[in-house]
């Protein structure tokens, strides 16, 4: 294990100006909205793990890119905070094309 003693950067430190979403993030926002379980019951008062399969069918795709706009679909769809998210877990997997996936357990 290595420490690097340096403060993380958050998105909003990274960028300067405003960001605005595009339109196929707004229709992945839309779909990811429609399509997530309406059952599913987050409290908002306890620590959260989060595991998260990608299923990529490009080996070029970055693990991470895919992160922030899903955790802001969960969160928008499940009336959560994500800073209770205390433990993350993330793995790609390479899958055939049209077979493109996200699988997500939230704790």
């Amino acid at each position: 294990m290595i420490k690097i003693n340096i403060k993380p950067l958050s998105v909003n430190e990274a960028w300067q100006g405003r960001r605005f979403k595009t339109d196929k993030y707004k229709r992945y926002e839309s779909d990811m909205l429609m399509i997530l379980p309406n059952d599913l019951v987050i409290l908002n008062d306890k620590p959260l793990s989060l595991f998260v399969e990608f299923g990529f069918s490009n080996n070029a795709s970055d693990i991470d890119n895919c992160l922030k706009p899903m955790i802001d679909c969960l969160q928008k769809k499940y009336n959560f905070n994500d800073k209770l998210i205390n433990e993350l877990n993330v793995r790609k997997i390479k899958v055939s094309k049209g077979y493109e996936h996200i699988i997500f357990e939230i704790k």
